[in-house]
């Protein structure tokens, strides 16, 4: 969701109680097809296992679906209310939720019902929301509305992250103000909304002693500036077309990735640059990055992209790879940070000419490996939710 140049990053993340294979809390996200908004809800279900992730998956996807198509939130809640069961021994919610709605990158409209608050961070500080109390089917809601600026963040979390601790690290579990105190030190890095999450729930997850005893979920949301990146691999399947390849790429606002050694001999040609490999193998298995005036940063192809693919994928799942790639200084990192952390819109140039180095029967790299890569990332990269352009040449 893009505009006043500035986008709504969402990244979230969860633990599971201990012994359980789902996670009862579920988060939903949607963009009407207005395009201005992005509506962001996190549902607990009640208790854990099957039964709760039933639970948060139906009131987090009823709630968004009448909301992305226009209705009241009185009409969303009482549908919840009427559709989902309150438990029968102990009389209470059958779900709690946090709804975040973010409109044009200008407003946030927040809204829960027996959720942890909604923390935000401003210029790095604690900022507390004015909360409003109101009554919907004979439940209490908590709204607010706030105007946004950029690098404003909101930290949703189900309430397993504040009893993290509890009989262990701490008597009562973890505070608001440690769990705010803890994150404001982060601010400050510029780290996107899914390694915000990452990092609480990896802290949340060590005050449970890796056994935690209750679903715990972080959604982060993080206001920030468009960061265009442009990635090119392959030459053009017409040798011909190198030229108009080269210049719709350079052209393009933002970075720019060259992968790949022939792609970044013709760079160089292009730009009418020295081109500087290096000898340098920061990771064994990653072959090493070059140097071009023009562009930040040069890799080689198809191994590098592969081991790129990797952490995206690991980066969809448990992010556990982070502890890698937001470091090192090889290529397959490098183009990790670039796209994951700095990018939120991504623009892939893709040729589409066979190597006749890979043609070699004992290189399990082929043409259609290639061009199925660039795909499955450019796949993960939008579930990211970057926006993602490949024009093949």
């Amino acid at each position: 969701m893009t505009a006043n140049n500035l986008c709504t990053d969402i990244g979230y993340l969860a633990v599971n109680h201990a012994g359980e294979q789902l996670c009862g809390d579920h988060i939903e996200i949607v963009e009407p097809d207005n395009g201005n908004s992005t509506i962001i809800v996190l549902a607990d279900g009640l208790g854990s296992g099957v039964k709760a992730n039933i639970l948060s998956t139906l009131t987090s996807k009823i709630i968004s679906t009448m909301l992305a198509a226009g209705m009241k939130l009185e009409d969303a809640v009482e549908t919840v209310v009427a559709t989902l069961p309150v438990c029968s021994t102990r009389g209470i919610a059958y779900s709690t939720f946090t709804v975040i709605r973010i409109v044009n990158n200008q407003k946030a409209e927040i809204i829960q019902y027996d959720n942890p608050k909604v923390v935000m961070l401003r210029d790095g500080k604690n900022r507390e929301l004015p909360f409003n109390e109101i009554s919907i089917a004979d439940k209490k809601i908590i709204k607010t509305e706030t105007d946004l600026c950029e690098n404003d963040v909101f930290l949703a979390f189900s309430d397993g992250v504040e009893h993290a601790g509890v009989g262990l690290s701490y008597n009562f579990g973890w505070s608001r103000n440690d769990i705010i105190n803890y994150m404001t030190t982060f601010w400050h890095v510029g780290f996107t909304a899914k390694t915000l999450s990452t990092i609480l729930i990896d802290e949340t997850n060590k005050l449970y002693e890796g056994q935690p005893g209750d679903d715990a979920t972080v959604c982060t949301v993080r206001i920030r500036k468009r960061e265009p990146v442009n990635l090119i691999i392959g030459p053009p399947a017409n040798r011909d077309d190198c030229k108009r390849m080269m210049s719709l790429f350079f052209a393009k606002e933002g970075k720019h990735i060259v992968c790949g050694g022939t792609t970044s001999l013709l760079a160089a040609d292009y730009l009418h640059k020295q081109l500087h490999p290096s000898l340098s193998f920061d990771d064994p298995e990653i072959p090493p990055v070059a140097q071009l005036d023009g562009a930040e940063l040069v890799t080689e192809g198809v191994v590098t992209i592969n081991r790129v693919l990797e952490y995206a994928k690991n980066y969809l799942d448990d992010n556990k790879s982070f502890e890698q790639w937001c470091y090192k200084k090889d290529g397959a990192s490098l183009i990790a940070r670039m796209l994951f952390e700095d990018a939120t819109d991504i623009n892939f140039f893709v040729g589409k000419a066979v190597n006749p180095a890979h043609q070699n029967s004992d290189l399990p790299i082929t043409f259609t490996i290639k061009m199925q890569l660039v795909k499955e990332l450019a796949d993960c990269l939008e579930k990211m939710g970057k926006k993602i352009k490949t024009s093949y040449f």
